[in-house]
Order: structure tokens, then sequence, then C-alpha cells
């Protein structure tokens, strides 16, 4: 009787536990297809973000097709891109519009297809691209109708865009001929923050504004406005801009081989230049954490921009910094990458392909370089690993496969390496 016991209550654990274990097994499903959010993807190192233009031609005025921009997102998907970045809605150029008609259309194909867009909203200042004076205290009459689309698109594709980003680097006075003074970014956040609460915009999308790090407080005092502070508590995180790359010129001191590495090699000064470019674009990331704790702000700061040109005639090439090409621009994405996967920072790359229509009238200039992949679809250095291990097995771009620049050949790529300045230069 005793023995019988034994093994009724043996059953009962057993079968205790094979539910439990269902049970279990039955909540992980759930979780794995429960909708993502902003909140589950920015910071999660399993969605891997980069910025994204998927223009081919020398003007924006060629969209890229349907089926173009399905091609790049494969690509991007084989790499694990899980996020990427957009830049306007403008109604000239459906080119966001088509990008997330392009997603939806694959995961109609395939229902494991997993790709998210950070929507941006291009807002400007009046008369901004025009020949008549600009005022960046007043914005441009085009800003509503841009926000407005905007919306539109994250309410039709609630599934695919979980970020509304109100303007790109809208701040940062440099960019003379379009900014705009914070209160204007902060009257478009404000609106969509209402649009949330009154439930004609997702709850569950995240708004912000992407701008240089200056911008954000990290560095020129005179961009420590009320109206900046106001911004900072009005959005959902911070999404902010870091160039090391454009520093080798403007800001060049962290970049010069100091005297103490001139009896380097050629590649351990290369090496030892772009530890410190990443050791600068921390520093400014940590200024701008600093600034948004001055001001009682606890909020998530993500890199919204950030990357590494491969070919330059002008600042930064031969005649300049000498920061220009492959090899830097390898050390500089995986340093980056490496840095921000451990601290559970979101890095929207810039960018995921060359794009030759931001410097039209000069082929070899930088703006058009900044791709991991040429414009034919040539994989460079950054990922010739990808290419080594097949993940773009069976992917095209513009028709052809993806193969290595240098036909994969490093020395011949490292013909190209030139060592920065010395600080007697």
């Amino acid at each position: 009787m005793k023995k019988n016991i034994i093994i009724l209550l043996s059953i009962v654990v057993l079968f205790t536990m094979s539910c439990n274990e269902n049970k279990k097994n039955t909540e992980a499903i759930i979780q794995i297809k429960k909708e993502m959010t902003a909140k589950d993807i920015l910071g999660n190192s399993n969605y891997l973000a980069i910025s994204y233009g998927g223009y081919r031609a020398q003007s924006r005025t060629v969209q890229p097709s349907i089926e173009e921009l399905k091609e790049d997102m494969k690509i991007l998907a084989a790499m694990g891109i899980k996020i990427i970045r957009t830049y306007n809605v403008q109604e000239s150029f459906p080119h966001a519009s088509n990008v997330l008609k392009a997603i939806s259309e694959l995961k109609v194909e395939d229902p494991n297809f997993e790709m998210y867009v950070m929507l941006g909203a291009w807002i400007d200042c009046v008369n901004a691209w025009t020949d008549q004076p600009v005022d960046h205290n007043i914005e441009s009459p085009n800003n509503k109708s841009e926000i407005a689309r905007a919306v539109a698109l994250a309410n039709q594709y609630p599934d695919i865009v979980k970020v509304i980003a109100v303007g790109n680097e809208a701040m940062i006075k440099w960019a003379t001929s379009y900014y705009v003074e914070p209160h204007i970014i902060l009257k478009w956040v404000n609106h969509l923050q209402e649009l949330k609460a009154t439930g004609k915009l997702s709850k569950d999308i995240w708004i912000t504004s992407s701008d240089d790090f200056t911008s954000w407080g990290g560095g020129d005092a005179s961009y420590h406005t009320e109206d900046l502070a106001k911004l900072a508590k009005a959005v959902d995180y911070i999404s902010m801009h870091t160039y090391p790359y454009h520093n080798t010129h403007y800001n060049p001191a962290f970049w010069r081989v100091p005297m103490e590495e001139e009896q380097l090699s050629k590649e351990e000064k290369v090496d030892a230049a772009m530890e410190r470019a990443i050791t600068f674009a921390k520093q400014q990331y940590d200024s701008v954490a600093n600034y948004m704790r001055s001001l009682g702000v606890n909020k998530p700061i993500h890199i919204g921009e950030t990357g590494w040109a491969t070919t330059s005639k002008g600042f930064y090439g031969a005649n300049g910094s000498k920061a220009t090409d492959e090899y830097k621009q390898s050390l500089y994405y995986n340093q980056m990458r490496d840095w921000t996967n451990k601290a559970g920072i979101s890095c929207f790359y810039f960018e995921a392909f060359n794009e030759q229509w931001k410097d039209a009238t000069h082929p070899n200039g930088s703006e058009n370089h900044f791709g991991l992949f040429t414009i034919s679809g040539k994989a460079k250095y950054t990922i010739w690993d990808l290419v080594d291990q097949g993940v773009f097995n069976g992917l095209t771009r513009n028709g052809n496969p993806i193969t290595k620049t240098y036909e994969g050949n490093k020395d011949s790529l490292m013909k190209t390496v030139l060592v920065p300045p010395s600080k007697n230069e």
C-alpha cells in the first residue's frame, strides 16, 4: 500500500512539473510573439540599428523601387539589423512610405521577417533652402504637413513604426540654411505626446528629436536654454549624434599622433588613433548625460547617428586629416558596436549604403561614402567577415551578388590607408 502511494505521489509530481513546463513554454511563445515596442527594442543588442537611405542615383527625384527597397531590407536583415532610421516624409520624396510598404510586404511573404523603423519628420525654418532671408525663430509652413504625414504613416504601420523623430540636426546652429530654435521642436514633440495621450497615436511609440550632441547641451553653454530643458523633459528619450570623423578636421587635438607614438608602425599608429576617436565619442555621449543629470532628466540616451566615411578628396583625405579609408571605418564600426551593445545603447550607425545624391557634384566627396556597402552592393572591409560567413548568399543589390571591395585583398586595401598627421605637422 505504501509503495502504491509513493508511485501515485510520483505521478502527481511529474504531472505537475510537466504542466508547469508547458506553461513556461507557452509563456515563452507568447513573449516571442508579442508586439515589440520602442522600449523593448532600443538598447537591446539583439536589435541592431542603422541609418538607411536607399537612393542609388545622383538625385532624389529618382526614387528606389519597392523591389529595390525589399532587396536592401533582406541584406540588412541578414546582418542582424532590425531597426532602421529614415529622415523625412516629404510629399515629393515618398522614400519613407515606400520603405514601410516594402517591409510590410516582406512580412506578408515571410511572417518571421522582422524590421522596425525610426521615422524621421523633417523640420526647418521659414525660407529654408531658398534665396530669401531665413528666420530661425519662425518655422517653415511645411512642418505642419510633415508631422501630419508622419502620424498617418505611424498609424498605418503601427507594427513597424516604433519611433518618430522630430527633426534631424534641426537645432544645431552650424546648419545655417535651415535650423530652428528649440521651441519649434518642443511644439511638435508636445503635439505628438498629446496625440498619444488622447489615443490618436499609439501610446507605445516613442517621440524624440535626433540632433548633434551640442544641441542636447553637451557642448557650448549657449545651447543651455529653458526651451531645451523643456524639450529634454518632453521627449521619451534623447537621440544624439557624435562624429569624431568630422572632428579630425574641426577639432583635431585627439586625432594627431602624439610624440610618444611616433616610433610605432603605420598600423599601430592608426589603431591608436581610432581608439582615441572612440574615446572622443564616449566623451561627447557623457557630456550629454551629464547635462541631462543637471536638469534632473533621467531618460535613455541613444546614438541617433555616428559614422566614418571611406573616401574623401576634401578635409578628411590625403590633403587633410587623412582620416578616410575602409580600414579606419572598420575599426570605428566594430568598436562602436562593442561599446554600445555592452552599454545598452542603440547606435543608428550612419549608414547602410553609399548614396551619391548627397554631394552630387563631387563624386569623391565624403558625404557620398559613409555606407558599409557601395551603391553596386560591394561589402566594404567592415563586413568582409559576413561575406565569408555566407550571410549574403543568394542576396543581390542592383542585380549584383554581394562581394568584397578590393576583391577581398587586404594588402591592396592597406596601401590606401594613411597615417594621421603628427603633433608637429
